[in-house]
């Protein structure tokens, strides 16, 4: 069900996704794609959510049974119950009882469990034997031979800086339960089309697999938006301000520019004042403030997979010299640049 390849055992903070054989898994990242123009600054923020890497589990399970799974910082997993019933349970919430076509969300990666009633016991996941059919798909069956319930289940990791500043505004779980809706054909042929990718894994597959994953979890996240009044509170309500929303896009579609809270005002339309109150009040941090941390994030996520030198990448992200940018890096994360790509090439090389 999770891919914790050899060479991240030792570093959890770089898990991505796995099979719990524990062999070595190769990681597939998705390319950095250039953003389109558009005219909805929100929409622009979901063209750049991308996730690396997917693996699904077709998990048969037969009542009794209850799986816990631990924590996995950075990741996301998303299961959809295809058949029968079980109960989730995330944190001190009280228990989700999921039926056939929902599919949930977990964003932040948080411990939770799998049962067939409230009171099963429940089994550490990393204990459960799987078969492993391909790089990307495997299936686990278990549980005592009563009811059952069938549930597919994948692991993610969001590989962008706005695909995580969004999910940190997400609740801990989201919930789609549509499988009987004229709506819900998405859900199914989707489905469908997963299963025959991750099973054949024909040239494309891994990208066809990892485009199809973006489709469930966008999915599930529009559907919040359209629904949830958190979703018009703080970074996504100065998303959907007509105003901000116009210099958030200016600023992520060129992070490197050099910007002001001026030129950002004019990208605004409004006065420096003016934008620079409504900003905070929106966003909940000045803008320079913010500008500087998403430079800084994106400069981080850039060094774990590029090769460039360090004046280039202290000038794509807005620094005029190598020594401003890591000096601004080190008060950010505690390390020198350098160190990070080191710490890259050598986990790469484990």
């Amino acid at each position: 069900m999770i891919l914790v390849p050899d060479f991240f055992a030792h570093r959890p903070d770089l898990w991505t996704f796995g099979i719990l054989s524990g062999k070595l898994g190769r990681v597939w990242t998705t390319p950095s794609c250039a953003i389109p123009a558009m005219s909805d600054p929100l929409g622009e923020t979901l063209h750049m959510f991308r996730l690396t890497g997917t693996l699904y589990c077709r998990a048969e399970l037969t009542a009794p049974w209850g799986i816990d799974v631990p924590a996995l910082p950075g990741c996301m997993t998303l299961q959809v119950v295809t058949a029968g019933r079980c109960w989730l349970e995330v944190g001190d919430a009280e228990p989700y009882l999921i039926g056939p076509g929902s599919l949930t969300l977990i964003p932040d990666g948080v411990p939770h469990r799998f049962r067939s009633a409230p009171d099963a016991s429940t089994r550490p996941l990393f204990d459960i034997p799987v078969q492993q059919l391909s790089e990307r798909y495997e299936i686990m069956r278990y549980g005592g031979g009563g009811e059952l319930t069938q549930v597919t289940y994948a692991v993610l990791r969001p590989d962008h800086v706005a695909a995580r500043r969004l999910i940190a505004q997400l609740p801990p779980v989201l919930h789609l339960d549509r499988f009987d809706d004229d709506e819900s054909g998405w859900l199914h042929s989707t489905l469908r089309l997963v299963t025959r990718e991750a099973q054949a894994l024909q040239p494309g597959g891994e990208t066809m697999l990892t485009r199809l994953a973006d489709v469930l979890v966008i999915q599930a996240i529009r559907s919040w938006l359209d629904a949830a009044p958190e979703a018009r509170q703080g970074w996504l309500a100065a998303l959907r301000d007509d105003q901000i929303g116009r210099a958030l896009t200016a600023l992520h579609r060129e992070p490197g520019q050099d910007w002001t809270v001026g030129t950002l005002a004019q990208q605004a339309g409004m006065s420096r004042s003016a934008f620079a109150a409504r900003f905070t009040e929106l966003v909940g941090e000045p803008v320079i403030r913010y500008l500087a941390t998403w430079r800084l994030q994106l400069a981080h996520d850039h060094l774990q997979r590029s090769a460039d030198p360090l004046p280039v990448v202290a000038r794509r992200f807005g620094y005029q010299s190598e020594a401003a940018f890591c000096r601004a890096f080190k008060r950010a994360y505690g390390v020198a640049p350098g160190q990070v790509r080191r710490e890259r090439l050598s986990a790469g090389n484990d």
